[in-house]
């Protein structure tokens, strides 16, 4: 049996796109008019083919049926846990409390350098603060939760007083309960709960939101010749086969995000093929959140341009999710990428 998939693309925004659902003519994505779709890619294993909405219903009614299931997803509206989807992309901050992360590795591992880098992510505009202990750039080793713990625990001691949204980023059971003791609202474990076979048990009876990420491999090996029959579709079978797992582990609440996982075995091409086509992942029904601040594939595009910071590439692709109707992105430098989508706002809507 042909498996087929369904993505939106030809996207307008504002008051065109505003006119385009009146008329009929578009499909508003996650309920906002101000951005909308015309037409859909139809995708299997071997074949994809656009089309315009329109022309729906010249298909068979198994297939018609499949895809307007799938626009569905796409259109309705987005919840998840207290954040407003109405203005999106709504921004993580990323705070890491490590030595040795990819970017800022021993810049905020000090409480007060910690708090001081959390509250000006909060003041830039982040709705997420996204803390992690453990670094799990490409050939990363595995550290102990307890360490992992001594790293988070002061400064999220301080950080959960600001009574913000705050997501913990962790591989690790006993990591995820403490944290969650201490006011984390959101789990983002990178490996997607292939690492420690207890964290699914842990957000069961604790009914915490959590972000579904995909990692082939694990950080010491991923980027190792990561291999793929299809990039987006393999992905999106993951989240797929992932989803039915989580709800036959008793986990029923939809306070559920995804992330591919930019970067997380992955290869340039990966990557790119991936970003060229992250609007298929609405099809799914949940948030879509994008991670690409300053990474590798950054460098690999621009060359001799490449920048440390890759504030440039962050923008460039940041502001390409949002075009696609990517609801979240998780961002080193929150201040510079609220002033690129201010100006692309005002600009296009």
């Amino acid at each position: 049996m042909i498996k087929y998939y369904t993505r939106a693309c030809n996207f307008y925004f504002g008051e065109n796109s505003i006119e385009k659902v009146n008329k009929n003519l578009a499909i508003p994505l996650h309920g906002n008019k101000l951005i909308s779709f015309d037409t859909i890619e139809i995708l299997s294993r071997k074949t994809k083919k656009k089309i315009n909405i329109k022309k729906i219903n010249n298909f068979n009614s198994k297939l018609k049926k499949k895809v307007l299931f799938d626009i569905n997803n796409i259109k309705k509206k987005k919840k998840f846990f207290k954040l407003n989807f109405s203005n999106i992309p709504v921004l993580m901050g990323i705070l890491n409390l490590t030595p040795d992360s990819f970017s800022d590795g021993g810049k905020y591992n000090k409480k007060k350098a910690g708090l001081i880098q959390a509250r000006k992510l909060f003041h830039d505009g982040c709705k997420i603060l996204d803390i992690g202990g453990e670094s799990t750039r490409p050939g990363s080793n595995d550290i102990n939760p307890i360490k992992e713990w001594e790293r988070i625990a002061p400064i999220l001691f301080q950080i959960k007083k600001m009574k913000k949204i705050i997501s913990l980023d962790t591989r690790k059971s006993l990591v995820m309960k403490n944290g969650i003791k201490n006011k984390v609202n959101i789990i983002n474990d990178v490996s997607g709960f292939q690492y420690d076979q207890n964290t699914i048990k842990v957000l069961r009876e604790t009914n915490t939101p959590f972000v579904i990420h995909h990692m082939q491999g694990n950080p010491k090996t991923m980027q190792k010749k990561p291999k793929y029959k299809n990039v987006i579709l393999d992905i999106y079978d993951f989240f797929e086969h992932k989803i039915k797992y989580v709800r036959s582990k008793g986990i029923k609440h939809n306070n559920i995000i995804l992330d591919p996982g930019i970067g997380f075995g992955k290869n340039l091409k990966h990557n790119i093929t991936l970003l060229r086509n992250i609007s298929i992942f609405h099809s799914l029904g949940f948030p879509v959140m994008l991670g690409t601040s300053r990474k590798r594939f950054i460098k690999d595009l621009s060359g001799v341009n490449d920048s440390k910071e890759r504030l440039g590439g962050t923008i460039s692709s940041s502001l390409f999710a949002m075009m696609h109707g990517i609801q979240i992105l998780r961002v080193h430098d929150v201040n510079e990428v609220k002033q690129s989508i201010k100006v692309f706002n005002s600009l296009n809507f």
